[in-house]
């Protein structure tokens, strides 16, 4: 017997209830912009958010609104609907390095060795914790508008791929791909 389409609804709404409560999200910039009127100036808000789940997944929004609270859950909805998902090397860092261009901002990623930590200026940063990086080596050139630097990191990461990913395309085995790493070949 098939059962309510009700308790159904009920499933999917507690799913996305938990998965909402897993997202952490970090506000990158606050910019208040005026506009003149008649009666002297009104002061708007626009708010740059990145939110992730700490496991590979990451996006960003932006909000605008008469208030700051306003502007920051407008650009947290805007994100939570924008994620993509990353490939991340033993759940702490890269597979392999990246560029990536937004604009007139370009960013390069790295993978980096354990221990080494986020080495990545403020807009970077925030896309690197709230995507659960441990490691990684970043560096931005060009626009330092934290709207390009994000974009940027984005794109940079949309461009990763696991050498799992790789290998099904090529129809060939993961070790075939990868090959043997310095690490275990010395063992």
């Amino acid at each position: 017997m098939a059962q309510a389409p009700s308790s159904e609804r009920g499933s999917r709404s507690d799913r996305g209830q938990r998965e909402d409560s897993e997202l952490m999200d970090k506000l990158v910039s606050i910019n208040r912009v005026a506009k003149v009127v008649k009666g002297g100036r009104r002061f708007g808000f626009a708010a740059l958010v990145v939110v992730g789940d700490g496991r590979g997944r990451v996006g960003y929004g932006s909000g605008k609104a008469r208030e700051v609270p306003e502007a920051i859950r407008k650009a947290t909805e805007s994100a939570k609907r924008k994620m993509i998902r990353v490939p991340l090397r033993e759940g702490r860092t890269l597979h392999h390095d990246a560029t990536g261009r937004f604009g007139a901002g370009r960013v390069v990623v790295r993978a980096a060795p354990p221990g080494t930590g986020i080495i990545a200026g403020g807009p970077m940063r925030a896309v690197f914790e709230t995507l659960g990086v441990q490691d990684v080596v970043a560096k931005s050139t060009g626009s330092p508008n934290p709207h390009n630097m994000v974009k940027a990191t984005l794109a940079a990461l949309d461009n990763l791929a696991s050498p799992r990913a790789i290998a099904a395309k090529r129809g060939k085995k993961v070790g075939d791909i990868v090959g043997r790493r310095e690490g275990a070949a010395r063992e």
